[in-house]
């Protein structure tokens, strides 16, 4: 065994499994015709990486979900309130994973959060009082014996402890050592379950160990892994992180019994001075993570090899694999049929790095140069784009002031109170409203050429003016345009800029059913004509209340595109910003008052070592925020949106945004953050988002007036907005107008309350 990877994408290279999971929730196929389904998505991943010629193909890395709340699920870490609702696994699982609300009862979805630097989202498994871990019969079992049965040298995968731990919500006063003893009996029978059915090698994946370790931590890593290669019996155990390095935890991975140790090269640099500072145990085979499976840029052979020879001085046994899933990226370049030959040749899906993984293992075997090493070298040595020489001489006479807006906000805040004589706790939404099909079909027409931009512009502003006036009945203080123009909210503007790549089918699973298309950036970006304003100034036409402007911000266009590597990010994120500051400017001009800047992906790419966090990131990030809008009026209002992340450690770079108003997750999660905001005297004023949209379920008014009284014991009621939590987007309008006019009169209702507590007692 020579090459393997981590991981491959499962929704399809045409998005099979979101549609066949879309059709089962609506009950139009059967569970059983929804698993025939994913079984042949899972086949043909299983030919297409054994005909590229890789040794070792990994099962169970497919879901209908989420991984991690796969394993959850198969050691029977379901909450009380999911099996109360006694339906059968899968509808359990989904109801895990999305709520429920029917015939056996009403339960939200667990919480959702980024999986560490990713766009990618994970279900957040709870530990409480009522938690028995016990292995089920779920499909980690099946999928493997379904991939030996196919004659595929599988090797199952699954979460390991210890990042389960890590990443898990804990209640009842609940702490990870409790469930010590019973999540290594479970992982010992999984093994032993998995080497009963053939397994010869099982990879267990322990992202976790990449974050800053304590002692207890490593103290808890050894307890767990100490028993269970106690009881491992035959297996060969594959101990697999990604993401980063494992500086605090190396002594630890080599001292244990495991068989091989995944490393990532790519965004773990830092392994490589491990490695050969402290050396690599000779009993161990190094899975090494060459090949980068966050991006989408052919590999420079030349450079890997180099760091193969390396490693080679280091370690006897090297096996060459992806620094990560390749879950996050795009399935193919093969369909592909717009981008120009010329400039596809760079770029490098899932499908295609298998290939670089061959052709590297082949040209380090051989000792010399092979025709791939040769080819790719003339790739590299050919010019990929033109500089844009205006934009770079602009970044370069940036000065501090320009990152600053003034007057400071707290002056902004009472100014902007008398410009828009907002109600206590005024009401908006995120930004999107459903887009149906008759919406996605009016933009496939204009797209192919079948009807007019006249014609598609008609139908965009009747839904506009329709769902204005939705807003309208329903009591919303501050509306939205519903954004029907536009596709994925990151690829709509790298569409009107210049400097970006699209693709037709180069979607990534983002969470469950949701899959996305990021941009390409390609070489220097820069803004060449108004993007949002005719749609936004349209909207404010058709109404007497403050229409938001919508923009997506700088860091969130960054992270959620494919990023290039010949220059750093900052640059990058510079160019975007400056771009978006004319698109500010021009609303602003435009009579548009509120302006809402996204940035949902801030906290994303926060490096996962805490000493790196400023020097490697906000000390960057945050000023290219303030630049987009540094140069606005002090009585337009400036709001941002974040959404998914734990942003209780990074809240005082959250503060310096410097923007007036932000809007982010609560329903769903804890309210920990809430109290962070309170303990930190934060300025900004927030919108906790108050329902769950991940989720088709519709909250109650007296659900969503507790929530809010939970907010307001934490937040002064002046600084409070009411909002759902995301964007409605990829809601069904029934349960949108619900949800909304539950969380209206919710909001009316708490109203009421304060102006009866504020009347004088006589």
């Amino acid at each position: 065994m020579t090459t393997t990877i981590i991981g491959y994408p499962r929704i399809g290279a045409h998005r099979e499994l979101k549609f066949a999971t879309q059709h089962y929730f609506k009950q139009r196929i059967s569970a059983q015709e929804l698993q025939d389904t994913a079984k042949k998505l899972r086949q043909a991943n299983w030919h297409t990486i054994k005909q590229a010629g890789i040794d070792q193909i990994p099962t169970g890395d497919f879901s209908f979900f989420d991984t991690t709340l796969d394993t959850a699920f198969l050691l029977n870490i379901v909450p009380k309130r999911y099996q109360d609702l006694k339906l059968a696994p899968l509808d359990e699982y989904f109801a895990l994973a999305r709520g429920y609300q029917g015939e056996a009862g009403d339960v939200k979805a667990l919480s959702m959060k980024k999986w560490f630097n990713t766009n990618y989202h994970y279900l957040v498994p709870e530990f409480d009082q009522d938690t028995q871990i016990k292995v089920r019969d779920w499909q980690l079992f099946a999928q493997f014996k379904e991939a030996k049965a196919a004659g595929i040298n599988a090797r199952p995968t699954l979460v390991g402890p210890y990042t389960l731990l890590h990443l898990s919500r804990f209640l009842d006063g609940k702490q990870p050592a409790d469930f010590v003893a019973a999540l290594v009996d479970a992982y010992a029978e999984i093994i032993g379950r998995l080497v009963d059915e053939g397994a010869e090698w099982i990879q267990l994946d322990e992202p976790a160990l990449v974050f800053d370790q304590t002692d207890a931590d490593r103290a808890l890593f050894k307890q767990l892994y100490t028993a269970i290669l106690s009881k491992k019996g035959a297996a060969k155990i594959l101990l697999q992180t990604y993401f980063g390095d494992v500086t605090d935890s190396y002594q630890n991975l080599t001292s244990l019994a495991f068989d091989g140790l995944g490393l990532d090269f790519i965004e773990g640099k830092v392994n490589l001075d491990l490695l050969t500072a402290q050396g690599f145990p000779k009993d161990k085979v190094l899975f090494a993570g060459v090949i980068n499976g966050k991006n989408i840029w052919r590999t420079n052979y030349d450079k890997t090899l180099a760091l193969l020879g390396q490693l080679d001085d280091v370690a006897d046994k090297i096996v060459l694999s992806t620094s990560t899933s390749l879950l996050h990226v795009p399935y193919t370049t093969k369909n592909e049929t717009k981008i120009d030959p010329a400039e596809l040749r760079y770029l490098a899906f899932a499908e295609e790095k298998l290939t670089e993984l061959r052709e590297l293992d082949e040209a380090r075997h051989a000792k010399r140069e092979t025709p791939a090493v040769l080819a790719n070298r003339h790739l590299f040595a050919t010019p990929r784009y033109e500089e844009d020489p205006a934009i770079n001489a602009k970044i370069a006479a940036l000065k501090p002031e320009d990152y600053k807006r003034l007057p400071a906000r707290k002056e902004r805040l009472a100014i902007q109170a008398k410009e828009f004589n907002l109600p206590i706790l005024p009401t908006t939404t995120i930004g999107s409203f459903p887009q149906t099909a008759a919406v996605r079909k009016n933009r496939a027409e204009f797209r192919k050429g079948n009807i007019t931009e006249e014609e598609y512009t008609a139908f965009n502003h009747k839904e506009e003016r329709r769902w204005l006036k939705i807003q309208e009945e329903l009591g919303l203080d501050v509306l939205v345009h519903g954004e029907f123009e536009r596709n994925d909210m990151v690829e709509y503007f790298g569409d009107n800029l210049k400097g970006f790549r699209f693709t037709e089918n180069g979607w990534v699973q983002s969470y469950g059913t949701r899959g996305v298309k990021p941009p390409i950036i390609w070489g220097d970006v820069v803004r060449t004509h108004p993007i949002t304003v005719a749609e936004s100034v349209y909207a404010q036409s058709q109404t007497d209340k403050p229409v938001k402007g919508m923009l997506t911000g700088p860091v969130t266009i960054l992270n959620w595109s494919f990023p290039r590597e010949d220059v750093s990010p900052k640059v990058s994120t510079e160019q975007i910003a400056l771009a978006l500051q004319g698109e500010v400017l021009d609303l602003e001009k435009h009579g548009i008052k509120i302006i809402q800047i996204d940035e949902p992906a801030l906290r994303e790419n926060l490096p996962l070592r805490k000493k790196d966090w400023n020097s490697k990131y906000l000390d960057w990030a945050v000023p290219a925020f303030r630049l987009v809008g540094a140069k606005v009026q002090p009585t337009t209002q400036i709001h941002t949106h974040m959404c998914y992340s734990e942003f209780g450690d990074i809240i005082e770079a959250i503060d310096a945004l410097d923007s007036d108003v932000i809007s982010f997750e609560a329903a769903r999660a804890d309210m920990t953050l809430l109290d962070v905001l309170h303990d930190v005297h934060f300025e900004t004023h927030v919108g906790p988002g108050v329902y769950d949209i991940h989720s088709p379920r519709v909250p109650s008014k007296d659900e969503i007036v507790k929530i809010i009284h939970e907010i307001l014991r934490r937040i002064p009621k002046e600084n409070v907005w009411i909002n759902p939590d995301c964007g409605l987007k990829t809601r069904e309008e029934p349960e949108t107008v619900a949800s909304l006019r539950n969380m209206v009169d919710a909001t009316k209702q708490v109203r009421e309350e304060l102006a009866h507590e504020s009347q004088p007692t006589v």
